[in-house]
């Protein structure tokens, strides 16, 4: 029987971190980080996101600048919310909440954010820095997956390890985290062959791909690190992941629950991420 990863635990431990850091350099050095969210329109889980980020800026001693838009807001007037934010000095780290309306080319805002004020890691200024392993922040879930399986003291050096799910946020930046720890990686999706056999093949198992209960125990090596990713709805209206929780404890050695897993540590790495753009915005190694 697998042992729960409790993502509320180590995410706490996450957030204590920065909020010494932050205070010790509040202190010493007079520094004040600050976070702006932006919000469009009235998407209840955008909205729940948003109040959790603001709740957890408290937390950790971090201003917090809200700008919630109408969602009928027009593409420039957003544009041009970002060029202000780019140059508020209180502001370290600039975080827009997807998913926007259809009217806005998401692309076109996210390319819009400094890079320096990136906390998300989503532009493609710092998606190149992930690649060549020379990165300054790093997608907020693929960057607390690492940290709940580095909390079990699983050493990723020449396991196997399968990533399911290719996208731009999870998919590909965590198969690169994986890749500079040394582990040996395969990317699954929804063209892949054989998926069972591959599944089979891992010591370390991400699952990302929206579909609830999609991986069970009889695809799951008996010992793997088995980390879900998904947060759906299952038939009765409960809360699940990727993963076939009941049967996959059974083969797993670590495994993360939904919720309480992976969902936690997005928010405490955010936090995370944007103490370090206040750090290099002040010049402070």
């Amino acid at each position: 029987m697998a042992q729960i990863i409790n993502g509320k635990e180590v995410s706490a431990t996450v957030k204590a971190e920065v909020a010494q850091e932050t205070a010790r350099l509040r202190d010493e050095r007079g520094l004040k980080v600050g976070l702006a969210v932006v919000i469009v329109g009235n998407n209840s889980a955008s909205r729940v996101y948003v109040n959790n980020k603001k709740k957890a800026c408290e937390e950790v001693g971090f201003q917090s600048f809200e700008y919630a838009l109408d969602e009928n807001v027009t593409q420039e007037q957003l544009l041009d919310l970002v060029s202000v934010l780019n140059r508020d000095d209180r502001v370290n780290g600039i975080l827009v909440q997807l998913p926007l309306p259809a009217h806005i080319d998401e692309t076109a805002v996210i390319n819009a954010i400094a890079p320096e004020k990136d906390v998300d890691a989503f532009h493609p200024v710092n998606v190149g820095h992930i690649m060549i392993g020379n990165y300054s922040f790093l997608p907020c879930t693929p960057a607390g997956v690492m940290r709940l399986i580095e909390s079990t003291g699983t050493d990723i050096t020449g396991k196997q390890c399968v990533v399911i799910g290719r996208s731009n946020i999870v998919g590909k930046p965590q198969a690169m985290l994986l890749l500079q720890k040394n582990g040996t990686v395969t990317i699954c999706h929804s063209k892949t062959k054989n998926l069972k056999e591959i599944c089979l093949s891992a010591d370390i198992l991400v699952v990302a791909i929206g579909k609830a209960k999609f991986i069970n125990g009889d695809m799951i090596k008996e010992g793997a690190v088995v980390i879900d990713v998904g947060m759906n709805r299952d038939e009765n209206g409960k809360l699940c992941g990727d993963v076939d929780f009941e049967s996959a404890e059974k083969k797993a050695s670590y495994i993360t629950p939904v919720p309480g897993g992976v969902g936690p540590m997005t928010i405490s790495m955010l936090m995370k991420n944007t103490l370090t753009a206040a750090k290099q915005q002040a010049g402070i190694e």
